[in-house]
């Protein structure tokens, strides 16, 4: 059955007691008949407290931004799949631009990411999206089909289905310039036509696909 997941991503911002109370405000917001998955995404270092803080709520939980392709082992600043589902949380983020970019993570590498936390039972968010030039030029059809073919396609049926998409254009990231809920829409039905192409219309039509990019309280419900 398709979830539908609302996820927020803090990056490299809050500090102890304003993620705190930003968890708290939001917590304190839900309906006690919520029906929508509420995911939070803080940095690694508060990641555990923010768990527990959720750990006990319907439908709220966690997810790491980042998790390294290697099992265990002598990297220093990485974090392990293993490591982070220890703590109980539910979600990594894996693919986003500004890994892709900053980073040089390839599709190879966020090939190995899924995998290695799948194997730990880390369900995951995976990012894909197309800069500005690349819609400009009508490449982004092709752009995003090579993103999750070639890091989501190796995948068992049943694997995949652990996968939550998430379209996050770069040309509107961070940049107050919101996809319109038609280019959002079109993106979203072609994802899902390239999964069914690969596995079929059922899970296809299971698969949750999110939006991300400039998204705010003014344009949230009509996204």
């Amino acid at each position: 059955m398709r979830k539908n997941i609302v996820a927020g991503n803090w990056k490299m911002n809050l500090k102890r007691d304003e993620g705190l109370d930003l968890i708290n405000d939001v917590i304190n917001l839900l309906p006690s008949d919520n029906k929508v998955e509420v995911v939070f995404a803080p940095s690694f270092i508060h990641l555990y407290k923010v768990n527990k803080m959720c750990l006990n709520l319907d439908k709220v939980n966690t997810a790491s931004q980042n998790v390294s392709k290697e099992e265990r082992g002598a990297f220093t600043g990485e974090i392990s799949a293993e490591i982070i589902r220890s703590a109980n949380v539910k979600y990594t983020i894996i693919g986003h631009s500004e890994r892709r970019e900053y980073f040089k993570e390839t599709n190879e590498d966020l090939k190995q990411k899924v995998d290695v936390s799948l194997e730990n039972n880390l369900e995951v968010i995976f990012c894909c999206g197309e800069s500005f030039n690349q819609r400009e030029e009508e490449g982004h059809f092709d752009w995003i089909k090579t993103q999750i073919s070639e890091s989501l396609f190796h995948l068992s049926s049943n694997d995949f289905s652990k996968i939550v998409i998430a379209y996050e254009p770069i040309w509107a990231i961070g940049t107050g310039i919101t996809a319109s809920s038609d280019q959002a829409e079109e993106i979203h039905k072609f994802i899902r036509e390239i999964i069914a192409q690969k596995y079929g219309d059922e899970l296809a039509n299971n698969i949750s696909i999110l939006y991300g990019g400039s998204c705010k309280p003014t344009n949230a419900r009509d996204i």
